[in-house]
């Protein structure tokens, strides 16, 4: 195999569902695989137009938009796109534009269709949800509180005898590329047998191959009936943390549903609330639109999905209210004097946002700006925050909005704050420069923002004072340790005897990925992947990098799970946990976290 064939089946596999694939089929399908480059304003594909294949970003962003040229969602590393269409007629549903330089790969549409065809577990994956009509489109009627069972659950069922050897059973799994099989006594069902119990009853014990399903197998296991919710069957999962759940029609076996039926099906009904949010008219509308956003919260939390992709989805909802404000902003105010591009900083910015944020945003202006358009972006930023705050986001205390003039200014006169918060960093400076570093194009102009924040990122690496001074701010967030590593409490007050998970735990990691996001001048903001790029560019130590983010995970795992528990109890989710609500073995996993940012703290002081 070539070297970039290599190159490319090893960015694939990096992703589900291709990591599904066996080693013999992805050597197959490597040749077959196209590498396209692909620059902003390229057009990829248009609403109905036929597909050349399956598209597979590996960098870049681009977006996915209508006809009429309304922004639907958005694409980057990772995503998949096209598969809609070539599961249907061969025609894309949607289109997609590029907006910052893009990699790709583009698989034909045959091999994927014959993947499809060869690999059960893969198809599974690609698998259409049921169709809506016009009165049932909302994000509720596909979700996991409306739909049942028989519609999420797969009929294909693979099976043994109980008395089948583990070694055949083995060899089942690996040739259908499935992860269990039901274990059957002619019609009856006798057990489900896994390749969680493989590797722990049979491999971990030392056991041989020789030995019958019947002794690994779970026996007599519970069953879902094909007419309860989705909901029904994700509770059942998370609290007996099975993988697995067999269908049942009375005694009868009719289906199966997996974790990761239900894993794609939260990720739909994200999609969904945004893609309601386009359709409102007012900030009143979309109000009412995101008050789902909690239960999906908690229904993501209790399916144990990873607080990256949460924060990434709920992020991705509150993008979608701001372009919709923005939209019907025009539409009330008329066209722009000049371009303009609308940014977010803080957590939205960093793409992290949780059940708690405020909102902080800016304004770029094109350099053609005269002082009398002033009044029509003052009046656009005060309807995007009026309606962000009418949303949940409420106004940022610190002032740190496009309502304020300050940060509703030209590009050139950014480019003189950027200069003299690096050249001087006195105190506000360096909390100014903390905050607009993680900003994040939302809508508008993105020319205003990609050579300024290249400038800017190469001044600021550049500058050794300035980075100093940024890294003693950041160390100003301390974890909750006290000298003999026992918990530093909240002592009076509302929060009294609690431990601030944000100001305490996240933050610091935010910062420490700040700063060495500036030390090697990476342009990305999100907290995980500033520290996974500066590992990959030796900023920091790939075991360092690695600590932090498992640290940085637990905490906001941790710090979600406190959340949804509140949004159960009909309580406004915060981030003050009291630890006399973790168990001993969850509160020294904790305290690990915490030393781990200590540890890295101190080694950047001593550094600086």
């Amino acid at each position: 195999m070539s070297q970039d064939q290599s190159t490319i089946l090893d960015s694939l596999t990096r992703h589900a569902p291709f990591d599904m694939l066996p080693p013999e089929t992805l050597a197959v399908m490597a040749g077959e695989i196209e590498h396209i480059t692909a620059q902003p304003g390229d057009i990829l594909f248009r609403e109905g137009e036929p597909l050349k294949g399956l598209y597979f970003v590996e960098s870049g962003l681009l977006d996915i938009e209508s006809a009429n040229g309304d922004l639907i969602s958005q694409r980057g590393p990772g995503d998949i796109m096209g598969e809609r269409g070539l599961l249907r007629d061969g025609n894309a549903l949607l289109g997609a534009r590029v907006t910052k330089t893009a990699d790709l790969l583009l698989i034909p549409p045959k091999r994927f269709l014959a993947l499809l065809d060869d690999s059960p577990v893969f198809a599974e994956w690609f698998r259409p949800r049921p169709a809506t009509t016009a009165e049932d489109s909302g994000a509720q009627s596909t979700g996991l509180t409306a739909l049942q069972v028989s519609d999420l659950m797969v009929t294909s069922l693979f099976s043994c005898a109980p008395g089948d050897t583990v070694q055949s059973i083995a060899g089942t799994m690996r040739d259908k590329g499935i992860s269990s099989l039901l274990v059957m006594d002619g019609k009856a069902l006798m057990g489900i047998v896994t390749v969680h119990d493989l590797t722990n009853k049979v491999l971990a014990e030392g056991l041989n191959g020789d030995i019958p399903v019947s002794q690994v197998m779970t026996p007599n296991p519970i069953t879902i009936s094909p007419d309860a919710l989705g909901l029904d069957a994700l509770m059942l999962l998370a609290n007996h943390k099975f993988n697995h759940l067999p269908v049942a029609r009375g005694k009868r076996v009719v289906g199966m549903i997996t974790r990761t039926d239900l894993i794609r099906q939260q990720a739909t009904t994200a999609s969904h609330i945004a893609a309601d949010i386009v359709q409102c008219d007012s900030a009143e509308g979309m109000a009412k639109v995101i008050t789902r956003v909690p239960t999906l919260l908690t229904q993501l939390v209790s399916e144990g999905i990873k607080h990256q992709a949460i924060t990434r989805r709920i992020t991705n909802i509150t993008d979608a209210i701001t372009r919709r404000l923005l939209l019907l902003a025009e539409k009330k105010l008329g066209p722009p004097p000049v371009p303009y591009l609308w940014l977010a900083c803080g957590s939205q910015g960093r793409q992290e946002q949780t059940g708690v944020s405020d909102q902080d945003n800016c304004l770029i202006l094109d350099d053609a700006f005269q002082p009398e358009h002033d009044t029509y972006f003052a009046q656009l930023a005060q309807f995007v925050s009026d309606g962000l705050n009418t949303c949940g986001f409420i106004y940022c205390p610190g002032d740190m909005m496009a309502t304020n003039p300050r940060w509703r200014q030209p590009r050139k006169v950014w480019r003189n704050y950027f200069r003299g918060w690096i050249n001087e960093p006195d105190t506000e400076a360096q909390m100014l420069a903390s905050v607009m570093f993680d900003l994040r194009p939302i809508s508008g102009e993105a020319t205003l923002f990609d050579d300024l924040q290249r400038e800017v990122l190469d001044q600021a690496k550049g500058n050794s004072i300035f980075v100093a001074h940024m890294i003693s701010n950041s160390l100003k967030h301390t974890p909750p340790l006290s000298l003999f590593r026992g918990f530093a409490l909240i002592r009076s007050g509302e929060h009294k005897n609690t431990i601030d998970l944000k100001h305490s735990g996240v933050v610091p990691v935010v910062d420490l990925g700040r700063i060495y996001s500036l030390q090697g001048g990476f342009e990305v903001a999100n907290t995980r992947e500033r520290l996974k790029t500066a590992a990959d560019h030796g900023t920091i130590s790939t075991s360092g990098a690695m600590d932090l983010i498992d640290a940085y995970d637990m905490i906001a795992e941790t710090r979600l799970r406190h959340q949804a528990e509140q949004i159960r109890k009909d309580q406004k989710p915060d981030n003050f946990l009291p630890p006399t609500q973790l168990s001993e073995l969850e509160r020294n996993h904790l305290r690990e976290a915490f030393m781990v940012i200590k540890t890295m703290q101190s080694a950047l002081g001593r550094a600086s």
